[in-house]
């Protein structure tokens, strides 16, 4: 059944009354208030289903002291899916130091307080109250990177995959518009949802499930009671599914407490014309008018540009690259074009494109000589750019240009960090960025000063991002600018000790520079970093020093950032 995309995706039923909806087909639940906007998850999957021809609704941050919120569209014909939200709900609350945060980027006026505590576990126990025995579909980040057994920061513990704490019937992780809708098709048909034919998904034992034969490949993982009695087994398992989300098999497979959680391969990722298709719906990039206060996330990005997905750094601290993938996926120029098009037609366009890029700004276009094999890489650029990872700067450049000449554009800015080595390698790529494409400030992130520590890290030497700060100096000095370079730098990651810290003082003040961007390493669930943080051993197995208690983090932190608290 076609569809007609609504002005505003409904979160009320006088809203789906006004469409001609009875009911919905699909609820979506999230903890983040509703924008319209493609960067944000539960804006970009409500619109993809519906352009699939399912009539969806929205709950967005609903009270969780009862069900009224939940069952305010009524229920839905053929599941619900819950997320937190673009964050973490742990990480959305608590800071580096286990304080509370004061306030909130996806709440309107930015408050904090919005969501529960583990809000997809939460939002589940409510859809399950009001809804008995309808499918629950859990995604987003936090469900993507607590579908297995994972360290738990706030509370210093090893917890269980989310799946058997939510009771949910499902996970999707990853960018789920291709997993969601097959799972849709799956439940529209009365099949049972048949783990073993759908990808990019999780789910336990089931009697009322075909799980995957023996015949596949098949990875036992440790148990989750191996990983609590010996935290080196988690980095076993967590290098495991690094190596399913970059290469895309096998079936992993994990025991806890005597059921089987199950982790299909990836979907594959949309197509250049998929992307297209996708960011060609009609996004209002407004909040929904409900909403009587501005919500600082959407000010943030209300202009920018998604020009593609996925990194091929393979940082260890990243969530990032494990919910996106390592594979990048570029959207088309003409699709980028068309979508700067429909921004100028925009009731608040100033002529501004405040972004163009995506986890890393001038990967649009790279791709792997040798998609499809096998690859033991954990990252396509340390410790030196693999010689199977095309990468074209000056395209990048040519795509800033050619987006700065659509008329009725004033300004086009990168601000989603570049990758610093990569830009290396390109003088006219440095030059566009510096001479056209900075608005005074550049952000990047050398991350630390100590090569022993950016190793752990899986950032390129620090080296190359001094050579980067000189050769940007120059190229603003040509275009006669006044540019400056802002690092963002991490304290107490797992390896990094109080010399290394003092090391990367010693070298800002050298430059005399404040550093304000210093973020105190936060070990978020399903990281290489965080199985670093939490078993004290490198990815070799060789044991590190690591800054484990509140303590000793704040030591580091207070190096650099003297106020920390």
């Amino acid at each position: 059944m076609r569809l007609d995309q609504p002005d505003m995706p409904p979160l009320s039923r006088e809203e789906c009354a006004r469409l001609g909806w009875t009911d919905i087909d699909i609820l979506l639940v999230t903890g983040d208030a509703f924008i319209d906007h493609p960067a944000f998850g539960a804006a970009l999957l409500a619109r993809w289903l519906i352009a699939h021809g399912y009539r969806v609704g929205i709950v967005a941050q609903p009270r969780w002291t009862n069900i009224e919120d939940i069952v305010a569209l009524g229920r839905p014909r053929l599941f619900a899916g819950v997320t937190s939200g673009a964050l973490d709900s742990m990480l959305a609350h608590y800071t580096a130091f286990r304080k509370k945060r004061r306030d909130d980027a996806y709440t309107p006026g930015g408050r904090a307080g919005a969501r529960p505590n583990r809000a997809t576990v939460v939002y589940t126990g409510l859809v399950r109250q009001a809804f008995p025995g309808l499918p629950v579909v859990i995604g987003g980040i936090e469900a993507s990177l607590r579908r297995a057994t994972h360290y738990d920061f706030w509370t210093d513990a090893v917890r269980r995959s989310i799946l058997l704490d939510s009771k949910a019937d499902l996970l999707v992780y990853g960018m789920a518009e291709r997993a969601l809708v097959d799972v849709a098709r799956a439940i529209e048909k009365g099949d049972p949802i048949a783990l073993a034919s759908l990808r990019g998904v999780a789910a336990a034992d089931s009697k009322s499930r075909e799980m995957p034969s023996q015949s596949e490949d098949i990875e036992q993982l440790p148990s989750h009671e191996e990983i609590v009695a010996d935290p080196r087994r988690l980095m076993d398992a967590t290098l495991a599914f690094e190596r399913q989300t970059h290469n895309g098999a096998p079936w992993l497979t994990q025991l806890a407490g005597g059921r089987n959680v199950w982790f299909a391969p990836p979907a594959a990722p949309l197509t250049p014309g998929e992307l297209g298709e996708l960011y060609a719906l009609p996004f209002t990039r407004r909040a929904h008018p409900r909403y009587t206060e501005p919500i600082p996330a959407l000010e943030m990005v209300q202009f920018s540009v998604t020009a593609h997905r996925g990194c091929a750094g393979g940082c260890t601290f990243c969530s990032l690259a494990l919910h996106q993938g390592r594979r990048i996926q570029s959207r088309s120029f003409e699709s980028i074009a068309d979508e700067v098009a429909r921004l100028k037609r925009h009731r608040d366009w100033r002529g501004s494109i405040t972004d163009v890029g995506g986890p890393s700004a001038n990967m649009w276009g790279a791709r792997c000589l040798r998609e499809g094999h096998t690859c033991r890489r954990t990252s396509c650029l340390v410790p030196a750019i693999c010689p199977h990872f095309a990468y074209d700067q000056h395209a990048a450049a040519d795509l800033l240009d050619a987006l700065a000449r659509i008329p009725g554009v004033r300004h086009v800015r990168v601000a989603s960090g570049v990758r610093h080595d990569l830009a290396l390698h390109d003088p006219e790529y440095m030059h566009a960025l510096a001479g056209r494409y900075t608005g005074g400030q550049l952000k990047l992130a050398p991350e630390h000063a100590c090569d022993n520590v950016l190793r752990l890290m899986r950032k390129p030497s620090f080296d190359q991002f001094e050579r980067f700060m000189a050769v940007f100096d120059d190229a603003s000095r040509a275009s006669g600018k006044e540019q400056y370079i802002v690092p963002y730098l991490m304290s107490a990651f797992p390896g990094c000790t109080d010399a290394d810290m003092h090391t990367l003082a010693r070298w800002l003040r050298a430059k005399g520079w404040k550093p304000r961007q210093v973020q105190c390493f936060i070990p978020t669930p399903g990281t290489v970093a965080t199985a670093m943080y939490h078993a004290r051993i490198d990815t070799e197995g060789h044991p590190i020093p690591v800054a484990h208690s509140d303590a000793e983090r704040l030591k580091q932190h207070r190096i650099l950032a003297p106020a920390a608290d």
